[in-house]
């Protein structure tokens, strides 16, 4: 799976999406708001009269194109000089026109507005007052009245037209009742032939009942926001699933898989910090569980092998043991050689003697309870005191010493009795297992941080296959079990070294002329008590 790039925290994540989720319901709102308010503005978006007398297309007679600048509320009339009409956009203009008549509209962009009211003259008479709003050159306005009777005569005062007396026609132009609800306008033109034509501007005045009629219908527009919501919210779970969900899948078939036995890593699984680093720690269980498993089967072959051997070192002595005491019992032995039986006997005996000593001494070594009494000694008198002890036997055994113990005092905390015991082992294990004849090296170094020990020789030396396992139970210096020794001398050693705050381990580059050492480390007593 390719990933993706990181998501930061989960903390950050979260509030990043719910950010960016607010601000695109500010924008969808906005957008239905938008379109709701265009469509209220259409309302009051009147046709653009100026643009629409300055198109060339009106001197050329292609009165189509101008259809452009109208709304669905405004239409227009062309009538010719004889006021006979040429062209309207709807159905309800009148076919002719006198001058009269078109002269009762009012000039567009002169401003004017005739307001008409009727009243009640004497004995029930209609009367008309008509009042006349214009304004001058200095932008003051004038107002003119005038009374009609019913049958449209000036009786009183007068529009400055001249006129005594207008034709029913005239009076609903001039008062605008010829279109109900709308304003109408005129304007004049030449044509490209330069006859002179008049144009009807005419446009729906705006009413209330409109309006809530229009506002009603155009609220319909905010049931957009419903799947505009739904369609945000679905967009924002699955870019959550892909930066949540699918890094926890990962991790879930990981989990999975381990069950089954089978080691998966997961590698960078993507998704928030704190996912990505669960997978991290993952990868570090599953190679910490990968070791321990092979560390299991290595210890289940050693526990094995370890029985096996076990097993032999116990099964050799007893069998020699058993059969002899056998041949003795039937009388198979002469007397002659009775004692040379009964010797062998004694030393298989010993044998198993002390390969219960060592099994006795590496249980205690690694029991919890074990503990050491340990007091101040001069590591450097106490060295020189135990090989003088040992020098006999080493000689003895066919072999030579050379120590190398400073005079300047090594002062330690240690327990005397495990001490001789850590010695013993590692001298025993080199007459054991070397030709007569090798050099025993023991040496001393006194420092700050540590007193160091040196365990040498210069023998056969161990195979180098067994030098890295030298330190576990039942490990010798050899492959054959047939020699004597338990292989649990030197993790004995081990663990009471470790026990005095020291360490053990075998140089992998011993001094020239030497082929085995052993090198001791213990923290130096600087306290003068």
């Amino acid at each position: 799976m390719k990933n993706e790039r990181p998501a930061g925290s989960l903390f950050g994540l979260l509030t990043r999406q719910y950010l960016l989720f607010s601000l695109t319901l500010l924008l969808l709102a906005a957008a239905v708001f938008g379109l709701w308010n265009s469509l209220m503005n259409r309302l009051y978006l009147p046709a653009d009269w100026d643009a629409l007398l300055a198109d060339p297309a009106l001197v050329r007679g292609r009165y189509e194109g101008l259809r452009r600048y109208l709304n669905e509320d405004a239409d227009l009339a062309v009538y010719d000089g004889a006021g006979a009409l040429v062209w309207a956009t709807a159905a309800d203009f009148d076919p002719a026109l006198t001058a009269s008549e078109l002269a009762c509209v009012p000039l567009w962009g002169e401003g004017g507005q005739i307001d008409a009211y009727s009243l009640n003259g004497r004995e029930g008479e209609a009367r008309y007052l008509l009042v006349s709003h214009s304004w001058n050159a200095a932008g003051e306005e004038v107002t003119r009245t005038a009374v009609l009777d019913g049958t449209y005569q000036v009786i009183l005062g007068g529009l400055a037209d001249g006129k005594a007396a207008y034709t029913p026609s005239e009076y609903a132009y001039l008062t605008g009742s010829r279109f109900a609800g709308h304003y109408l306008y005129r304007a004049l033109f030449a044509d490209g032939q330069g006859e002179e034509h008049t144009l009807l501007l005419r446009e729906t005045a705006i009413t209330d009942a409109a309006y809530q009629r229009a506002y009603r219908r155009s609220g319909l527009i905010w049931l957009l926001f419903v799947p505009l919501y739904l369609a945000a919210v679905g967009l924002f779970i699955w870019r959550l699933r892909r930066r949540i969900a699918r890094p926890l899948q990962t991790l879930n078939a990981a989990v999975e898989a381990q069950a089954e036995g089978r080691n998966v890593r997961v590698g960078d699984c993507g998704g928030p910090r704190e996912i990505r680093r669960i997978g991290e720690s993952f990868d570090r269980f599953a190679d910490l569980l990968a070791a321990s498993e092979a560390e299991r089967r290595r210890l289940d072959e050693g526990r094995q092998k370890l029985i096996a051997d076990i097993s032999h070192d116990i099964k050799t002595p007893v069998t020699v043991i058993s059969g002899t005491i056998d041949a003795i019992c039937d009388g198979k032995v002469p007397p002659a050689e009775q004692e040379r039986y009964l010797r062998m006997i004694q030393r298989k005996a010993a044998s198993l003697a002390e390969l219960a000593g060592a099994f006795h001494e590496y249980s205690k070594v690694e029991h919890p309870r074990f503990v050491l009494h340990t007091r101040r000694l001069d590591l450097c008198e106490f060295l020189r005191a135990y090989l003088a002890a040992k020098y006999d036997e080493i000689d003895l055994a066919g072999f030579s010493l050379e120590p190398n113990i400073p005079e300047t005092p090594a002062w330690c905390r240690v327990d005397a009795l495990q001490m001789r015991r850590v010695l013993d082992n590692l001298l025993a294990n080199a007459l054991r297992y070397n030709r007569l004849g090798t050099i025993l090296y023991v040496d001393l170094e006194a420092g700050e941080a540590a007193v160091t020990v040196r365990v040498a020789d210069n023998g056969d030396g161990i195979p180098q296959e067994r030098r890295r396992r030298i330190f576990e139970p039942f490990v010798t210096g050899s492959d054959s079990r047939t020699g004597s020794g338990s292989g649990l001398g030197l993790s004995i050693t081990r663990r009471i070294l470790e026990k005095h705050g020291g360490s053990i381990a075998l140089n992998p580059r011993p001094a020239p002329g030497r082929t085995t050492e052993f090198v001791l480390t213990l923290p130096p007593d600087l306290s003068g008590d």
